[in-house]
């Protein structure tokens, strides 16, 4: 594990590659620290990772396991494991090329709701493909973040699925750097039947290494944290 940035609100932690069982019971360990420690307010966390091996994530959606489009035998001669997950959201694929982050964020001090929070995440990514020049666009229809023309969101880069226990949040979003674009016909990504992309596939030899992502999003969320923070704060204090 290495810090990538950090300040007194959270920390963001750099796990490299990780299995996604490892990943989820690091998740929810941390849950439980930053539940136990609201009152204190010690500092909160952002994971930043990759999984490996790759991976298939079903919710508890009903209509979930049908958009798992091949069987377990296609999807062990491709690497890929299937498992369940009790995030909210569909079916996703997670592998290397793939930038994943779980921020476990006390949504009550950022002053945040459930759909508000969401709209955070996805700021995220639309701040971070600014970089590279790429426009982010937000599809009223299905959350997320996507590339397009004319303001149309037409093609997925970033996918996010949460879930939020004692207003403290567990997974996060997804952004395809440079993955494997052919693994996400091994499903119906989000159960939506539309195309999916990456920073690669838009912008090709300009891509950034993942690293120049990490440390981007690292950034992105000892600023806005502090800030959304501060907000809260400001807004509580101040006189009815």
């Amino acid at each position: 594990m290495i810090t990538l940035a950090s300040n007194e609100h959270v920390s963001v932690i750099d796990l490299g590659a990780m299995a996604y069982a490892d990943a989820l019971q690091l998740q929810r360990e941390t849950h439980e620290r930053v539940v136990a420690a609201r009152n204190s307010r010690a500092p909160m966390t952002v994971f930043v990772l990759e999984h490996v091996p790759a991976v298939i994530t079903v919710s508890r959606r009903p209509s979930a396991p049908a958009n798992v489009l091949a069987s377990d035998e296609v999807l062990a001669q491709h690497g890929i494991m299937r498992v369940e997950t009790d995030r909210g959201g569909d079916v996703t694929y997670h592998g290397p090329g793939q930038l994943v982050v779980y921020p476990i964020l006390d949504i009550e001090r950022l002053g945040l709701r459930v759909h508000p929070y969401v709209r955070f995440l996805e700021q995220c990514v639309i701040d971070v493909l600014a970089a590279d020049g790429l426009t982010g666009l937000r599809d009223t229809t299905a959350t997320g973040v996507w590339i397009g023309a004319n303001g149309v969101a037409q093609r997925k880069i970033a996918a996010i699925g949460v879930r939020l226990s004692r207003y403290v949040s567990l997974h996060g979003f997804a952004l395809n750097i440079a993955p494997n674009l052919a693994h996400f016909k091994l499903i119906n990504s989000c159960g939506l039947n539309r195309a999916v992309t990456s920073i690669a596939a838009e912008i090709g030899e300009r891509t950034p290494t993942i690293e120049v992502v990490k440390d981007r999003v690292a950034e992105w969320f000892v600023r806005e944290t502090a800030r959304h923070v501060e907000v809260a704060l400001h807004s509580r204090n101040e006189p009815s």
